[in-house]
């Protein structure tokens, strides 16, 4: 039943202006192994063989593991999710590992799916993403030697300033520093309380390598934007002298680094078997999480920025200029194409809305809010202590300044504050010296809801793009598209592929109330010696 099942959602798909059929101009590259040509440069919307040639995007996260199919169009036509069976655990308090052949049974499964639904279809390539800052040491045959260690794992908490000193020549020209969950940290204490792991390993590989070595064969690639933690040289894109000379890691033992869309191999016949897949399909360098989610939002022009209002906020933009940032609240990954993509994160998000006022209770309470906004409150919306962006604060606490008559006013204030963080952080980006006059789009759980958008969009002063398909498989698939279809360019191939779901435009009487408000919440934070 599923192969019937891919071919109704394609060619349903069909009636409504979607997915069309394509004659790829054929090559090794997709047939079989062997070939180095590079890509097909094109495609025409003609049927030949009942063929549909299509791109495959590859994400895993922290819980389970999707993939999709898309089309020259961008037209998602066939999408398979699998769940771990264990998510990570905590075998000791403030650790964090997983079982790093979960990430590969999921994916194996996906794959194998997608390939029941379109059985017809040709990859033109794979591409995939995963967490940032996970990794996990292997062996020569690309086998886990401990469980992986993952992206919030904090058993380094107190080796930074190490490698922060020994980084430090790398930390003036690339303005950040390594905190105690970012890779390279994590790598020194495992040289420190596991050697013998360390002598044992082939490579160490983040969690996107480790899929790319079962998908190819090869467990020696990665790419910038998962590297970046373990200290890569964004400039050089080598691994820099300090890694082994200071920190005692030997740079054998880390992979050769490509850039995301970049090909790195071929599908192997062992992967191709399990998974119903053709041995040849290209394979690209992915990215981290993050950077696939930016692409997905349809940010590309220098000056553009995608806000993804989740958990937590993220912001992140497109610049010609590495921007650095003395306070360390923004940092830059390298673009595919280039450019810089300054970004940074707070501690600030949804999770607030979550834990204030219930998950179950969050769709009634926005709704209530449009009697509320603007809102009389002045709101904080930290829900534990400490802030990293749009300041950096260990001291740093909520606060709700004014008192709420219900609580849907109270819901509509923390909907301010979450607003008001992210223009404040866009604005101290700006002020160090990204371009920040172009389009804006929003991702996240921040989307399902009404007011949040409008929110922003008001204190911002400007519309909010949203794509039809945000998630981080497509970001995937566009890497995979940019190689395959537009000559090595991933903005060319969000230009022609992401999709526009929703334009939210400010409500133009809350512009003024809601950047005074900003003034006030930048004054109270100085006051409580947050600045």
């Amino acid at each position: 039943m599923k192969p019937l099942q891919g071919q109704f959602r394609l060619e349903a798909a069909s009636r409504r202006g979607g997915p069309k059929y394509y004659r790829a101009r054929r090559s090794k590259a997709i047939l079989g192994p062997g070939n180095q040509d590079g890509p097909s440069t094109g495609t025409m919307n003609t049927m030949q063989h009942n063929h549909i040639e299509v791109v495959c995007g590859i994400d895993v996260g922290t819980s389970g593991a999707k993939a999709i199919l898309v089309a020259p169009d961008g037209s998602v036509v066939a999408r398979a999710e699998h769940k771990f069976a264990r998510p990570p655990y905590q075998p000791e308090p403030g650790w964090a590992e997983q079982d790093a052949t979960a990430w590969w049974a999921a994916v194996e499964r996906c794959l194998s799916e997608l390939a029941r639904q379109l059985p017809a279809a040709h990859i033109a390539a794979i591409a995939v993403d995963s967490t940032s800052g996970t990794f996990v040491p292997v062996d020569a045959a690309g086998e886990a030697l401990i469980p992986a260690l993952m992206y919030n794992d904090g058993r380094a908490n107190g080796l930074e300033a190490e490698v922060n000193k020994a980084a430090e020549e790398l930390i003036g020209r690339l303005g950040y520093t390594f905190p105690p969950a970012f890779s390279l940290v994590k790598l020194l204490w495992l040289q420190r309380h596991r050697p013998e792991v360390v002598t044992a390993t082939h490579k160490f590989l983040h969690a996107a390598d480790t899929l790319v070595g079962k998908l190819t064969g090869n467990f020696d690639c990665t790419d910038t934007s998962n590297a970046l933690k373990s200290g890569v040289d964004l400039l050089t894109s080598q691994w820099p002298d300090f890694i082994e000379h200071r920190l005692g890691l030997p740079l054998s033992k880390f992979p050769k680094v490509f850039r995301p869309g970049q090909k790195v191999g071929e599908l192997s016949e062992q992967a191709a078997a399990s998974t119903g897949l053709v041995a040849g399909t290209p394979v690209v360098a992915g990215a981290s999480d993050g950077m696939a989610s930016f692409l997905a939002s349809g940010a590309k022009a220098v000056g553009d920025w995608n806000l993804t209002i989740g958990t937590t906020i993220a912001i992140r933009g497109v610049s010609e200029q590495l921007i650095r940032d003395p306070q360390g609240r923004l940092y830059c990954h390298r673009h595919p194409d280039g450019y810089w993509l300054p970004g940074g994160a707070s501690n600030v998000g949804g999770e607030a809305l979550v834990k204030t006022f219930g998950a179950d209770r969050l769709a009634v309470l926005d709704e209530a809010a449009s009697a509320c906004l603007p809102s009389s409150l002045l709101v904080y919306p930290l829900v534990r202590k400490g802030e990293r962006m749009p300041f950096v604060s260990a001291a740093a606490e909520g606060f709700v300044i004014g008192k709420a008559e219900s609580d849907a006013a109270l819901f509509a204030g923390y909907v301010e504050g979450i607003a008001l963080i992210t223009a404040w952080s866009v604005q101290e980006a700006a002020a160090l010296g990204a371009a920040a006059d172009g389009e804006y789009f929003m991702s996240g759980g921040g989307t399902h809801g009404k007011h949040l958008g409008l929110t922003l969009a008001s204190v911002l002063g400007r519309p909010l793009i949203v794509a039809r398909e945000p998630d981080a498989a497509m970001g995937s698939a566009l890497l995979a598209a940019g190689w395959a279809w537009h000559g090595g360019s991933v903005s060319a191939a969000q230009a022609h592929m992401v999709q526009r779901a929703e334009i939210v435009q400010p409500v133009q009487a809350w512009i003024g109330p809601l950047q005074d408000k900003l003034t006030e919440l930048k004054a109270e934070c100085k006051r409580r010696n947050y600045l």
